[in-house]
């Protein structure tokens, strides 16, 4: 079988099974987020955090309920990192260095999981299982929670309500993450992924020095990273580590735990909202970027641009083997077109253009199918920006599901996408004109331009993923990146729920003559269009100068 057909069959068995999980899995979320009853578990964890469920919440409280449960968060994990070296099951390894404890509880917290160390040299079990692998699930659970919330604010009228943040927040995770995790981790085992408490240990003598490898509950940190989009990796070489994704079976359902979560919130969002078919242009808009981005990069990395490449098959440096081209350009495409970051092959060794790809995957927004709750409400920004074009064209006031989208809410989807584009580009400027962060390059040129503009790309919108060659355990990487990635989750997170406030309080406008029909296929290509426009004027400039620049001289 050639690699091409190999890559070819890999992704139709991935859309088969996301289509297969589509709508019972959609349907069941919509189900949990609306339902008033508490499984006698949730009922004590509210008695034990001292939350009322029942409490209708307005946006300002329900936005301060974010924010607080993440600051405590931050502050659990910042002094667990601390006080390592004193835990038990720490394997030895010292408590972490203040700058890379800020960077590492900023990057866990706000579902980035940006790693600047590497994990099976840093990092004991106490602080990977209570530490990293909670924040797996509590972040994720957040980024639903927000989606929700704003999903609400669509569906409901003359009212401020938009639920409860911490009924969300528990069951998020006790109803869709954790019985998800617990199947998905099974599988994950059966493919040979490791899970236990093995200390360190030696593996053999190689160029005259002992090879050592530590064990860990892998299997069930591996998938919560995937399922939530996280990121995050056991290892530094994250899943392109044979004990994290040891085979072409696991790393198919790597992609699907990536991928299926953020393609059913689409029949989530469309059941709640009383019209399955806005699901269904929501998600035709995703599907079609995320097809043409891989198709793109597929070509890209299978194209022969010289001896090398014809002998190989295909652009086969950083790549693994045991996955093969196809497989890793599905992985790179899918992790960074959402907010995962995990990766099973190096982007910086990818050609030119295909490490554009991936920078321009996050730079949409990763709404296509972007991170567990992050991707849905970046989409339907989106979805409001481009009613609003539409509305100018025409000269009629413009309205999504029967709200009237007015100066406010145009003024706080334009600020929630201006946010992300100011810290790239801002702290990508900042760190080209001063020597110190220009020291950590390994490549000059545009490769390193992109090496920088990739890490606070990857920072800010949330995603993780690394172009290397970057050495970023530095005290200006680690304080920068990590105020990058608190202020690009939670700042655009203020914009969002003030938005679904602002529609929760509104009559429905009924539907005439004039009305925009965003449940239709015009309505997905004005979306797909305005996405590429805006992210296009916004960042062609900084791509012009790092990988278009590699990709044209290559």
């Amino acid at each position: 079988m050639s690699p091409v057909l190999a890559g070819v069959l890999q992704l139709l068995a991935l859309v088969v099974a996301l289509g297969l999980a589509h709508r019972p899995l959609g349907d069941y979320m919509a189900g949990v987020y609306s339902s008033d009853k508490h499984l006698r578990v949730e009922k004590w964890i509210y008695k034990g955090i001292g939350a009322d469920p029942g409490a209708a919440m307005r946006w300002p409280a329900y936005l301060r309920g974010v924010l607080a449960f993440s600051a405590a968060s931050m502050l659990f994990l910042y002094l667990l990192q601390r006080i390592q070296g004193s835990l038990p099951g720490s394997l030895g390894f010292r408590s972490i260095d203040p700058d890379q404890a800020f960077n590492t509880a900023a990057s866990f917290v706000a579902n980035t999981n940006w790693q600047s160390y590497s994990g099976e040299q840093a990092m004991g079990h106490v602080v990977q299982t209570a530490g990293l692998a909670v924040q797996n699930f509590v972040s994720a659970a957040v980024g639903i929670a927000v989606a929700v919330a704003l999903v609400r604010g669509f569906a409901r009228t003359r009212t401020g309500d938009l639920g409860n943040f911490w009924a969300d927040l528990v069951r998020g995770v006790v109803r869709v993450l954790l019985p998800l995790s617990v199947v998905g981790a099974l599988v994950l085992v059966a493919c040979g992924v490791i899970q236990n408490f093995s200390g360190i240990h030696g593996v053999g003598q190689f160029l005259g020095g002992e090879q050592q490898w530590n064990g860990g509950a892998v299997a069930s940190q591996e998938v919560i990273k995937e399922l939530g989009t996280n990121g995050g990796g056991y290892f530094n070489a994250n899943s392109a580590h044979p004990f994290e994704n040891p085979n072409p079976v696991s790393n198919l359902f790597e992609i699907f735990l990536i991928l299926v979560i953020p393609f059913a919130l689409t029949r989530t969002f469309g059941t709640m909202v009383g019209s399955v078919r806005q699901g269904y242009a929501i998600l035709a808009t995703m599907a079609a970027i995320w097809l043409g981005f891989t198709a793109l990069m597929m070509w890209t990395e299978f194209h022969h641009g010289g001896p090398a490449f014809d002998l190989a098959g295909g652009a086969t440096e950083g790549k693994e083997t045991r996955f093969g081209i196809g497989g890793s350009a599905l992985f790179a495409t899918s992790t960074t077109l959402t907010s995962t970051g995990a990766v099973n092959s190096f982007h910086s060794s990818y050609t030119g253009f295909g490490g554009g790809i991936t920078m321009l995957g996050m730079q949409l927004g990763e709404i296509a199918p972007g991170g567990v709750g992050s991707g849905l409400y970046g989409m339907l920004i989106m979805a409001i920006i481009a009613v609003f074009i539409a509305g100018l064209m025409v000269g009629r006031t413009p309205e999504y599901l029967g709200k009237k989208i007015g100066t406010r809410e145009i003024k706080l989807a334009a600020c929630y996408i201006l946010v992300t584009p100011a810290l790239v580009l801002g702290f990508t400027g900042a760190s080209m004109a001063l020597d110190t962060p220009k020291n950590s390059l390994l490549n000059g040129g545009a490769h390193g331009f992109s090496e920088i503009l990739y890490a606070f790309t990857s920072g800010a919108n949330n995603n993780g993923s690394a172009f290397a060659g970057l050495a970023a355990d530095t005290q200006w990487f680690n304080t920068t990146i990590g105020l990058a990635m608190l202020l690009g989750r939670f700042l655009p997170m203020v914009f969002v729920l003030a938005l679904a406030g602002s529609l929760a309080g509104q009559q429905p406008v009924p539907k005439t003559a004039g009305t925009l029909r965003t449940e239709k296929p015009l309505f997905t290509g004005l979306l797909v269009g305005t996405i590429t426009i805006i992210t296009g004027l916004t960042y062609f400039p900084a791509l012009a100068l790092g990988p278009l620049a590699e990709g044209l001289a290559s």
